[in-house]
């Protein structure tokens, strides 16, 4: 579909917390001269009377870690804007189901469950006198993991019933703003690599593999400063602060089978952008599912590393995707004579 951007009667909303990891779509979107505009979710409001649909399309970018930055407020807030918008008939991106998903974990592993797709082994607990007796279950040495998280905030290994007994002896175990955790199998990358495999409309896009150095629960793409041949990478997708890891990526095409488990996995969470990671444990040759993101920062430097600028990509399928819902609009109002 043509993405002539300036077509568009109502702007197409871009949702989002975070200053600096849009900058690459917004640039795209800017070049395309689309009607659009930012919405920051830091300090926003609405009015649930309005029988108007201000935009074409929102795209939400709303980040489960911004409760680390002292923005816990606006999560679950989030989630009544997004339900607000569908009751409304706006087309959003990554809306309300997505979201749910996003800020949680346990959700996640649900969803692998019912789809038959390999994970590692988690209890999910709501109370520090429960950790140990999941641990139990599972075996050592196993992770604590915030059920709402985000670039691995408030992960803490545990190798021993000792070490987790005097964490929660001391009142150390962070659940997170939702008071829920999953106490999960601890597994080693074989060969330091992880897969991440990113969707656009919720189809494949491009995958990656990281090669991780030391143990390491931040694996965000984004953060990535060298490709395999150790060349600095620019870093477009994140935030100019952002810390060096050491880590290195390159491009991957994965097998096909990984494709239609990635595919499954984001049409039941209802995330039309985002990536899912797997790993093959190296202590068992398992491959493991482990995580579901619908707020995905591509890999930096992205022509270097796959071949192509997947922003680019993206802006086009947001404005293809506003384009159609206003047409279906005009063509609704058309058959019954007026506005909805």
């Amino acid at each position: 579909m043509n993405s002539d951007g300036h077509k568009l009667d109502k702007p197409l909303a871009v949702y989002y917390e975070h200053p600096d990891w849009f900058r690459p779509l917004f640039q795209q979107l800017d070049e395309r001269g689309t009607n659009w505009v930012k919405i920051d979710a830091r300090h926003h409001c609405y009015d649930a009377a309005s029988p108007e649909r201000e935009y074409s399309l929102l795209f939400n970018r709303m980040s489960p870690s911004a409760w680390q930055r002292g923005l816990a407020h606006g999560i679950f807030y989030t989630l009544n804007y997004l339900a607000h918008l569908e009751a409304k008939g706006v087309r959003v991106v990554n809306g309300y189901r997505c979201f749910a998903h996003e800020i949680s974990k346990a959700q996640q592993l649900t969803n692998l469950e019912k789809l038959g797709l390999p994970y590692p082994k988690a209890r999910v607990i709501n109370h520090p006198s429960q950790a140990l007796a999941a641990a139990e279950a599972i075996g050592y040495p196993v992770v604590l993991k915030p059920n709402i998280g985000g670039s691995g905030a408030g992960i803490e290994r545990f190798s021993s019933r000792g070490q987790l007994r005097a964490a929660v002896e001391e009142n150390r175990l962070y659940f997170g703003i939702d008071s829920t955790a999953l106490v999960q199998e601890a597994f080693t990358a074989r060969d330091g690599i992880i897969t991440r495999v990113e969707v656009l409309g919720g189809k494949y896009l491009y995958a990656i593999r990281i090669h991780i150095t030391g143990e390491s629960f931040n694996l965000c793409p984004a953060d990535i400063c060298q490709n395999t041949r150790g060349e600095e990478l620019t870093r477009i997708a994140c935030p100019v602060d952002a810390p060096k890891t050491g880590m290195k990526v390159e491009g991957y095409e994965p097998p096909r089978q990984v494709i239609e488990d990635v595919e499954r996995i984001v049409e039941l969470a209802g995330v039309e952008v985002g990536g899912i990671e797997y790993v093959f444990d190296e202590r068992t040759g398992r491959q493991l599912y482990y995580d579901v993101n619908a707020l995905s920062n591509f890999v930096a430097d992205p022509v270097r590393v796959i071949g192509f600028n997947p922003y680019a990509r993206l802006a086009d399928f947001l404005i293809a995707e506003a384009q159609r819902h206003e047409s279906r609009d005009v063509d609704r109002v058309a058959a019954t004579g007026g506005p909805r």
